[in-house]
């Protein structure tokens, strides 16, 4: 497929980016076949994610960093994400929940199957077996040793058009099978305390949208915060909120808006 020549839009602050120019390749290979981009959904320091047509219909590629960060290179960081990423999606690509995964893109991305659907909003309603669902992916997710990390995010959440939950962004989870240093005692406690994390934000998110179904054994876990999550919301919520105060007053100074940097 011949790559394209147009000019990347000119951007005051191109280290912000994961991509050069801060724009996601307007065509990609992957599985033998080319996607051609539809729409960027979100462009990091870390990864550009988008959506793309191509022979397996609609497909969302995440092509993680490339770019140099002050002329320092990246590609080995975007390569370490990649990979990672796509070991998990292939440890849990039977689970009903999980995307299709298509393959790998280039040497730091991945495509998997679109899902039609909309990130789990703060209000809105959800079948009474939804989060019965999602706690069941939750647990063979577990089950292989993995913990996902990342649920206190709802846009993680995906909500089906087919009523069903849906996981993605796979970016910061952990697999931590036990073989090698991994069996050692340490290193499973600290497994089951982020899959512990993980049990607790869902049953957050089942107190907001759904208490009605919420269990009494469910109230007590989900009323009884941990250690472990007061000290993220004491460390790193503060940090969040001065991180997107930073970026947005950098966003503010480009001379083109780059697509999908608003998702941040």
């Amino acid at each position: 497929m011949r790559p394209t020549c147009s000019r990347p839009p000119a951007v005051r602050h191109p280290w912000l980016y994961a991509l050069p120019g801060g724009t996601l390749p307007s065509e990609v290979l992957c599985g033998g076949g080319g996607y051609e981009l539809v729409e960027t959904f979100k462009h990091d320091f870390f990864a550009a994610t988008g959506l793309y047509r191509g022979p397996a219909g609609l497909a969302v590629a995440k092509i993680n960093r490339t770019n140099p960060f002050f002329g320092v290179p990246m590609t080995w960081a975007g390569r370490f994400l990649g990979r990672r990423e796509l070991s998990l999606y292939q440890t849990a690509h039977d689970l009903p929940g999980i995307p299709a995964l298509i393959g790998p893109v280039g040497p730091t991305g991945l495509m998997h199957a679109f899902v039609p659907g909309h990130p789990l909003e703060r209000y809105e309603t959800v079948p009474d077996t939804f989060f019965d669902e999602l706690l069941a992916l939750v647990h063979e997710l577990h089950r292989r040793h993995i913990a996902y990390v990342d649920l206190n995010k709802r846009q993680n959440i995906l909500h089906g058009d087919d009523g069903r939950p849906h996981l993605i962004d796979f970016q910061i989870s952990l697999t931590l099978p036990p073989v090698g240093w991994r069996r050692l005692p340490p290193v499973r406690w600290f497994l089951r305390r982020f899959q512990q994390g993980d049990y607790y934000h869902c049953l957050k998110h089942k107190r907001r949208l759904r208490p009605d179904l919420l269990t009494p054994a469910e109230e007590r876990v989900v009323s009884r915060v941990s250690l472990w999550i007061r000290l993220h919301r004491l460390i790193a919520r503060p940090l969040t909120q001065l991180r997107r105060r930073f970026l947005r007053s950098l966003q503010a100074d480009e001379t083109t808006p780059v697509a999908g940097s608003s998702a941040k």
